[in-house]
């Protein structure tokens, strides 16, 4: 059976639960199968708790586990903490959450920034050290963060460096009239993912994982990404530009994406359609930009635009 193949049956079963979303749910997955984070930010009701899920329950063998951010919640109420046994007098590690396949780290931006900076190290190097010991963490680590957005009461932006973590930012958005009467139907005597059953096991994901680091990605291709990257090193509107962990997140992304479509080599068009998913959010503009009504995805939507597709 093709790589494209699972890939597609782990998509079906993941859109059987999310209705209306199929473009958004491809990108998702695209970004799990590259080894990456992804943050969704959206009002509260649009489906980013359950998409986490449906990917979860799709996924035979695998360990989900969920936070839900407050204001109160303290590091080690994700790292985990050492309590001292009272009968051997030697103190016992407690694992916590964060020790898992996949993490749903519910309304992220809701807690405070010192809390979020404990998932960066797991983030950015796929291990956690607590208490001077380090903790590695196995092939399948995937963080799934929703945030609404921050203009809602009782929120922390997340800090460039935690941006810089996720590989994409998407959001769902409002369904069609028509998709949302049949979520109505869907959930009239039970809720779609509670009836999920595991489309993938967990070693067809890890084939997956693999197979998409071998999609062929030309020489002109990387050039092509580096450029579209560094352009927001010199645009005057930008005052912190994306790093070379966007160009990397940008082609493992991309390289995903072309099996999910059943290819084996990724085309210019796979990249300028992660490109803002996975750019705009790793920017930030100066003020004056902001107040003109600029946005980080239009700047990169123009981007797209200027520079030069390899032929």
């Amino acid at each position: 059976m093709s790589h494209s193949t699972t890939a597609n049956r782990l998509e079906s079963a993941v859109c059987s639960v999310i209705r209306g979303q199929h473009e958004t749910v491809r990108r998702v997955l695209a970004c799990f199968i590259s080894g990456g984070h992804v943050l969704l930010e959206d009002f509260p009701g649009t489906g980013k708790t359950t998409l986490a899920k449906a990917i979860a329950k799709s996924i035979r063998d695998t360990v989900f586990k969920r936070v839900q951010f407050t204001p109160d919640l303290l590091p080690s109420d994700i790292l985990g903490v050492s309590v001292l046994d009272p009968r051997s007098q030697e103190f016992r590690f407690h694992p916590g959450p964060i020790f898992t396949d996949i993490l749903l780290a519910d309304e992220i931006n809701r807690a405070s920034p010192r809390t979020q900076s404990a998932l960066l190290e797991a983030m950015g190097e796929r291990q956690a050290t607590i208490d001077g010991e380090r903790y590695g963490f196995d092939g399948l680590f995937f963080v799934i963060a929703t945030q609404n957005p921050v203009e809602f009461r009782g929120t922390y932006p997340l800090p460039e460096a935690q941006m810089d973590r996720f590989s994409m930012q998407c959001s769902l958005g409002y369904v069609s009239a028509a998709e949302e009467a049949a979520i109505l139907s869907d959930q009239a005597e039970s809720h779609p993912v509670d009836l999920l059953n595991p489309a993938v096991s967990r070693e067809e994901i890890m084939e997956l994982m693999e197979a998409a680091r071998h999609v062929r990605f030309s020489d002109e291709l990387r050039h092509y990404v580096v450029a579209l990257v560094a352009a927001t090193r010199s645009h005057p509107s930008i005052q912190l530009a994306a790093s070379p962990r966007a160009s990397l997140a940008l082609m493992k992304v991309s390289q995903a994406l072309a099996l999910f479509q059943g290819m084996d080599f990724v085309s210019p068009e796979l990249i300028q359609s992660v490109a803002a998913d996975v750019i705009a959010h790793r920017l930030v503009l100066v003020p004056e930009a902001k107040y003109s009504g600029l946005s980080a995805r239009k700047i990169v939507a123009e981007l797209v635009e200027q520079i030069p597709v390899p032929v």
